[in-house]
C-alpha cells in the first residue's frame, strides 16, 4: 500500500502549495499585511445595548429550542442541560446567561464593530404539480448525476469545503452553472412548476419558500444542495450594467426591472452561476428549517458564516428596521447562506409570506453583534464542529 500513500502525500503538498498561492495572491508587492485583528474581543455584559423582556424571552426559547441537538456537542451540552430548566421568566434567563456565559464583540478586518445585517423569508409562489403554458419554470430536486466531496475528510485545513461534480469516465468535472441547467435541464427530479423565473431565482436566494397550488394546497421546499458555483448577486449584476445605483438594489426594484426587461432576465440570471436544489417538506405549523435542521423562528433566527460563528451558538443582535425602529434582543444562529461572509454579518428571518418578505427585502442594515459562549469553551476558531 505504498503507492496509495505516496500518491495521498503529493495531493496533500499539492492543496498545501495552492493554499499558500492563494493567501500570497491577497498581498500586493511592497505592502505589509496589516495586523492582525482580534475577531473575538472579551466584552462586559454592561455593554450590550437593553433589550425588552420579551425579546429576551422569544430570542432565548428561539435559541433553547435547538439544545436537543446542541446536547451532542460537548461546548454546549453542560449549557444547554442547564437551559432546559430555566423558566420562561426574563431574571431567570438574565441569570442564566450570566452564570454560563461570556461575552465577545465580534470585529471585522478593519478592527470595527459595526457590520451588515440584512434579512431573508418564506416567500410564497403560485405554482402546479404539472408543466404547463402558465407553469414553464421547474424546481429541482437533487441530481441523479451529481457528486458531492467532502474535502476535509482527508484535509481538515479545508473544514466545510465541498466540490460538486458529473464523472465523465474517470474525471470529475464541475457541474454545470446556473445558465447551462436553465436552458438544458438537468437529470433531476422536478418537484414543482412555477410561474415566473424570477420566482425561482429569489426562491434560491431565500433558500426555502412555498409553492400555492391552485387546489389551495401548499408545497413546502427546503434546501437540499447547490451545484458547486459561486453565489454572484444579481442586483451586483444591475448596478454594473448601469440599471439601478446600489441603494436602490432590494428585491422589488430587481422584480420590477424585470417586468419592465423580460428580454433580458435571461442575461440577468445568467450572472449568477449557483443554483440551487430542493427537497419536500412536511407542512407544519413551524418555521421552516435552516442548517442547524431546526425550525426557525420569526425575528429570532439568523443565518450566518460558520466559518466565524459556529451553528447553535447565541448571539446578542443591535440593528434596525428599515424604518429605523431598533432591534436589540438575542438570536440563535440557525442557518447559514451563500451570501453570508463576514465576521460582523447576519442575515435575519423575518417569516412567511408578503408582510415578511416587504421587511427581509428592505433589510440593508447596520449593525453589531456580540457572541455569547460558553465560560471556559474554547473560541471558536478551535472549537469542534456543531452537530
Amino acid at each position: 500500500m505504498i503507492a496509495p500513500r505516496f500518491r495521498r502525500g503529493r495531493l496533500a503538498l499539492c492543496v498545501a502549495a495552492l493554499l499558500a498561492l492563494v493567501a500570497g495572491c491577497d498581498k500586493e508587492p511592497g505592502k505589509t499585511e496589516p495586523p492582525k485583528v482580534n475577531t473575538y474581543t472579551r466584552a462586559t455584559w454592561e455593554a450590550l445595548p437593553a433589550s425588552s423582556d420579551a425579546d429576551l424571552i422569544a430570542g432565548f426559547e428561539a435559541w433553547r429550542s435547538a439544545c436537543e441537538r446542541l446536547a451532542r456537542d460537548p461546548i454546549w451540552s453542560a449549557p444547554c442541560a442547564q437551559a432546559t430548566q430555566v423558566p420562561r421568566d426574563a431574571a431567570a434567563i438574565r441569570a442564566w446567561m450570566k452564570a454560563q456565559l461570556e461575552v465577545y464583540s465580534l470585529r471585522n478586518a478593519r478592527d470595527s464593530a459595526d457590520g451588515l445585517i440584512t434579512g431573508y423569508y418564506e416567500p410564497v409562489y403560485p405554482g402546479s404539480l404539472e408543466q404547463g403554458e402558465r407553469t414553464p419554470v421547474p424546481v429541482y430536486g437533487i441530481p441523479e448525476d451529481m457528486i458531492v466531496v467532502a474535502l476535509d475528510g482527508l484535509y481538515p485545513e479545508l473544514k466545510g469545503k465541498r466540490l460538486r461534480g458529473r464523472l465523465e469516465g474517470r474525471v470529475l468535472k464541475p457541474y454545470d452553472d446556473g445558465a447551462t441547467i436553465r436552458a438544458n435541464g438537468v437529470k433531476a427530479p422536478v418537484l414543482a412548476w412555477l410561474t415566473d423565473p424570477m420566482d425561482l431565482q429569489f426562491l434560491q436566494i431565500q433558500g426555502s419558500g412555498r409553492i400555492q397550488l391552485d387546489d389551495g394546497r401548499q408545497l413546502r421546499l427546503g434546501y437540499a444542495d447547490q451545484n458547486g458555483h459561486p453565489y454572484r448577486p444579481v442586483g451586483r449584476w444591475l448596478v454594473e450594467q448601469g440599471q439601478l445605483k446600489q441603494e436602490e438594489v432590494n428585491m422589488g426594484s430587481i422584480r420590477d426591472w424585470a417586468a419592465a426587461n423580460p428580454q433580458r432576465v435571461p442575461e440577468l440570471l445568467a450572472s449568477n452561476p449557483s443554483y440551487v436544489f430542493f427537497a419536500l417538506n412536511p407542512e407544519s405549523a413551524e418555521g421552516p428549517r435552516g442548517s442547524l435542521n431546526v425550525p426557525l423562528t420569526a425575528g429570532y433566527s439568523v443565518a450566518i458564516d460558520r466559518k466565524v460563528i459556529p451553528l447553535g451558538s447565541l448571539l446578542w443582535l443591535s440593528t434596525t428596521r428599515p424604518d429605523g425602529q431598533p432591534v436589540i434582543r438575542p438570536v440563535a444562529a440557525q442557518d447559514t447562506g451563500g451570501a453570508i461572509a463576514g465576521e460582523v454579518r447576519a442575515d435575519l428571518f423575518w417569516g412567511t409570506g408578503a408582510e415578511a418578505g416587504e421587511l427581509a427585502g428592505h433589510m440593508k442594515q447596520r449593525g453589531n453583534l456580540w457572541l455569547l459562549w460558553p465560560k471556559g469553551a474554547p473560541l471558536p476558531n478551535s472549537a469542534p464542529a456543531s452537530p
